[in-house]
């Protein structure tokens, strides 16, 4: 059986910022890996002045995430139709096509028909706080998990996973930023994201995917987004690229369904 994986986020540049590695590596190796990204992201404000033939952002991101999906060599990438929220509170959650006002059931049916349709044995999303409480991710977490669950068990996939930051780097993190003149709750372009308030919301780390060899395609991919390359990621571009290199060569997730039992030993492959 051709092993299936369904990545499910919401914004260009979380497949690639988030979990790109695991998704490259599953994909070198003849896994179906596909791509749901909910938004063009087109809330967000760019870092480069020239859109090439694009008149707009959400036309720059996606070309952007279409250049991170051929990288990364994913099988095919799915676009749905909803606007980008922005950060919680900013005027876009009002929008009417805005993700934050889409109807919860109907997202969530929207997800499941890609679970009927591809059948995927691994699902990956974000944690329950959406990795740094944006409302679009948190919103795209909530339709994946009722998504599943909504199934009958002889459709749904095997397993669910949320991308989950290592504890100890988090923290670390946290601690170091102080150091090279970044506070750690106004990180980004915008100074919108808190990663102390991102500490408080992490989850236990049940699984862990050796990326280093995919490290490289990673970046690559992550360089096709190019209008948000401030973002918190920019951070890691203060460190030497051998320290970098090391931190980044393993990537981790909370096994969600089924539940990890205590006494279970970290998994090292998604699919088994």
């Amino acid at each position: 059986m051709t092993k299936t994986l369904l990545a499910v986020f919401a914004h260009p540049d979380d497949e690639s910022f988030g979990p790109g590695g695991t998704l490259a590596k599953y994909a070198a190796e003849g896994a179906n890996v596909h791509l749901v990204c909910a938004t063009r992201g087109e809330s967000g404000e760019s870092d480069i002045d020239d859109w090439g033939a694009c008149e707009a952002l959400a036309c720059q991101r996606e070309e952007e995430l279409r250049c991170a999906v051929s990288v990364l060599g994913l099988t095919e990438l799915h676009l749905l139709s909803y606007r980008d929220s922005g950060m919680a509170g900013s005027p876009a959650n009002q929008h009417p096509q805005a993700l934050a006002q889409a109807d919860p059931e109907a997202l969530a049916e929207e997800v499941a028909e890609f679970m009927r349709r591809l059948k995927p044995q691994v699902v990956l999303t974000f944690d329950p706080y959406g990795g740094y409480g944006h409302p679009d991710h948190i919103a795209m977490h909530r339709a994946t998990v009722d998504a599943f669950d909504m199934l009958p068990e002889a459709e749904r996939p095997r397993k669910l996973y949320f991308v989950a930051f290592s504890r100890a780097l988090l923290r670390w993190m946290v601690r170091l930023m102080p150091l090279f003149g970044v506070d750690p709750t106004a990180v980004g372009k915008n100074h919108d994201v808190n990663l102390r308030e991102a500490v408080a919301h992490e989850l236990p780390v049940t699984s862990k995917i050796d990326i280093s060899d995919y490290y490289d395609v990673k970046q690559r991919a992550a360089a096709c987004h190019s209008s948000q390359l401030s973002g918190p990621g920019s951070f890691w571009g203060r460190l030497p690229d051998w320290l970098v290199r090391r931190l980044q060569s393993t990537e981790t997730f909370f096994r969600a369904r089924p539940p990890f039992e205590q006494g279970e030993s970290i998994e090292r492959d998604l699919f088994v």
